[in-house]
């Protein structure tokens, strides 16, 4: 049979119900829970609703067409394997078919052996890039978690902390909380020359400042009450390789005047204890304007520009509110294998509330939004219910906006307009015309794209009783 452990679930799409019929009744007959749609947006609907690991599809269908239907199943459902069938069936179709990430290609008339070993073949596929994904997502949870985003913010700060990691420089990151300034700091040192040496993380202001001190260039034995033996510090700990030092901001003046001498003459004078050369490289980050605290007389004026090196500005979680599904997804599967749940993915209207909210605790609110969305969903999919209340609440949409300028044409504030709201679906026009409020054929003209003349339904040839009718 196959490697999939559950009865797996195959949706089949055409307009002819013989088809339907016929497949349904073929691939029952495997031991598989078939579903039918005699259209696209049927399909869509269904796979909102029902995880499904395998989705067979005609090309040729009135109003949405397999291509189309190809290219939204891969925007919202992308772990989804597509086997396209027509009785159109050229190479020109096939190489279009699987460009657009179908997994296989299969022409009318439909023989039983033929759909039968399509199936099980992309149901293996389907398994193995589960079994895959999962395994990526426990070992990034037990190591190093990834920095998940594809937007355009995102990849112009990594390819920042990219090109300064081949440096010794000292770099200074800059965000809100809970942006993932520590990851970033990971990255910069796991594509740095020091890169197999130790990267050590301090939270300056998780510790208190009467070992502070202590904690960061370390004590001799005797050196205050209570230190009955020697300490190493966090230099010391990082020595040869990588310090990060989140919210420094919170480092009390004295303190200061220790570190700008750790990276001006690369020295460290342990508490009671004597001068000593220490090789560390310098990571810095803070959620506070330093300019400013300078300014106030709150941090040294030399000790900032000492660490302002190369600042790189980690975007909040609104302005790229692009990630969100992708984050929203890596999270999902991290916690749904944590806690056993059987969930593979979001509904449209919990995917829509997310997007619109401003996530004032950026990807740290994120994570434990979907968490709790994982544990208390009750099926296969995340509703808007599942998610925290302050996401349903109506006034939370601080999500992306627009602006234009006066005067611009109506066409082009349209045209924007429906380009954004498309980005926000992830390609899906239904949706995206349901909130514009507009008709789906509208989001076609609008963009000059059009849809497809629907043509003739293929005729079914009978040929012999391993032909499907």
């Amino acid at each position: 049979m196959t490697s999939t452990a559950r009865t797996p679930t195959i949706l089949v799409v055409d307009d002819e119900p013989s088809i339907l019929d016929a497949l349904q009744k073929v691939l029952a007959k495997e031991n598989m829970s078939v579903r039918t749609a005699s259209s696209g947006q049927q399909a869509l609907d269904i796979l909102r609703n029902v995880p499904v690991q395998v989705m067979i599809t005609d090309l040729r269908m009135p109003g949405m067409t397999g291509e189309d239907l190809l290219k939204a199943v891969k925007a919202l459902t992308p772990e989804v394997e597509v086997i396209m069938m027509t009785a159109y069936g050229t190479v020109e179709n096939a190489v279009g078919a699987m460009k657009l990430g179908a997994y296989d290609f299969i022409s009318k008339p439909l023989k039983r052996a033929a759909i039968i070993a399509a199936v099980q073949k992309a149901l293996d596929k389907h398994a193995l890039v589960a079994e895959n994904r999962e395994l990526k997502a426990q070992l990034a949870a037990a190591t190093n978690r990834p920095i998940v985003g594809n937007s355009q913010v995102l990849r112009a700060a990594l390819d920042m902390a990219r090109q300064a990691a081949g440096s010794s420089a000292t770099v200074l990151l800059l965000g809100e909380s809970g942006t993932g300034k520590e990851l970033f700091a990971r990255y910069i040192q796991q594509h740095s020359p020091r890169a197999a040496r130790p990267l050590v993380p301090t939270n300056c202001a998780a510790l208190p400042e009467s070992i502070l001190e202590s904690e960061l260039f370390g004590h001799e034995k005797g050196a205050f009450t209570g230190a009955v033996r020697a300490r190493e510090g966090r230099f010391l700990e990082a020595h040869t390789g990588t310090l990060f030092l989140d919210e420094i901001g919170e480092i009390p003046l004295h303190i200061q005047v220790k570190l700008l001498r750790a990276l001006q003459e690369g020295e460290i004078e342990p508490v009671g204890g004597r001068l000593s050369k220490v090789d560390v490289r310098l990571i810095c980050a803070t959620n506070r304007d330093l300019s400013e605290e300078v300014k106030a007389g709150r941090f040294r004026e030399d000790l900032f520009y000492r660490i302002n090196v190369i600042p790189i500005r980690v975007p909040p979680l609104r302005d790229r509110l692009e990630d969100v599904p992708l984050l929203a997804d890596h999270f999902l599967r991290i916690f749904a294998g944590k806690h056993g749940k059987p969930v593979s993915g979001f509904t449209e209207a919990a995917l829509y509330r997310m997007g619109n909210y401003g996530w004032p605790g950026n990807v740290r609110e994120m994570e434990n939004a979907v968490e709790r969305a994982v544990v208390l969903c009750r099926g296969g999919l995340v509703d808007e219910h599942d998610l925290p209340p302050e996401l349903r609440d109506p006034q939370a949409g601080h999500g992306r906006q627009i602006t234009f300028s006066v005067g611009t044409p109506l066409e082009e504030v349209e045209r924007r307009m429906i380009t954004e709201t498309l980005k926000f679906t992830r390609g899906d026009k239904r949706l995206a015309a349901d909130l514009l409020g507009i008709a789906t054929r509208t989001i076609y003209r609008k963009l000059e794209s059009g849809a497809q003349p629907a043509e003739p339904a293929p005729r079914v040839e009978s040929e012999s009783d391993e032909v499907i009718h």
